[in-house]
């Protein structure tokens, strides 16, 4: 990378953040389209590209945000096709209630409030008003390996969108209801779910945008060996 490269993908990096509130107002079809041709270029296990997207618009984003809103007022069980994590332990329990207590401070939640917990839950499920839902799979035979390929393509799509003024958000929420999400889209039902990305026009306003999470310093993340 050149040193002028640098510093505008450290800006990237350090602008994105995980939209919680978007206008009304649909991405343009050729800004999608340049996204996703950027996207492309993400490195892959074997150059397999394990990723397939199916991005909503119009009617099928408002059928799916209804489905979903439907089956969690229901209490409608769900499944998904990872295993979730069974455990937040030591500092990945506190970076997850740091951030969890960021959004419900911003958003006037307060500490016990169990139904404005469930209403702020349900936004997930309504994709925070976002005109548009990418749902990323991979293919069943590639296992965890074919995960991880979607996972690197995540990453890149966040920061493709970033760089085309578009705000997003992943979501793994959505991945609990894959069944669901597959058959309102006519999504192949041995897909694997990976996640969700809802993305649109950021509602700046809004005041679950308001803040931002931190990121752990290098000696806790990065081990240098050898001299």
């Amino acid at each position: 990378m050149s040193q002028t490269s640098t510093p505008v993908f450290h800006q990237l990096l350090t602008e994105r953040h995980s939209c919680r509130a978007f206008l009304d107002k649909p991405v343009a079809q050729e800004t999608i389209e340049s996204i996703l041709s950027t996207a492309q270029r993400t490195a892959s296990w074997c150059n397999s590209q394990a990723w397939k997207v199916a991005i909503t618009t119009g009617d099928a984003t408002s059928r799916l945000r209804n489905a979903l809103l439907s089956a969690y007022d229901a209490r409608q069980p769900g499944g998904s096709d990872f295993p979730f994590p069974h455990e937040y332990t030591h500092e990945y329990l506190d970076r997850r209630r740091e951030c969890g207590l960021q959004l419900y401070e911003a958003v006037g939640v307060q500490r016990g409030d169990k139904e404005a917990g469930a209403r702020q839950v349900r936004e997930n499920f309504r994709l925070f008003g976002a005109p548009h839902v990418a749902i990323l799979t991979s293919d069943p035979g590639l296992g965890v390996y074919g995960a991880v390929d979607v996972g690197g393509y995540v990453q890149v799509l966040l920061l493709s969108m970033q760089a085309h003024g578009v705000a997003a958000i992943a979501q793994a929420a959505l991945a609990t209801q894959s069944a669901l999400v597959k058959r309102e889209l006519g999504i192949a039902a041995d897909r694997k779910m990976v996640c969700a990305i809802s993305f649109g026009h950021e509602d700046t306003t809004h005041p679950a945008n308001g803040f931002r999470t931190s990121r752990a310093c290098l000696d806790q993340v990065v081990q240098f060996l050898g001299t």
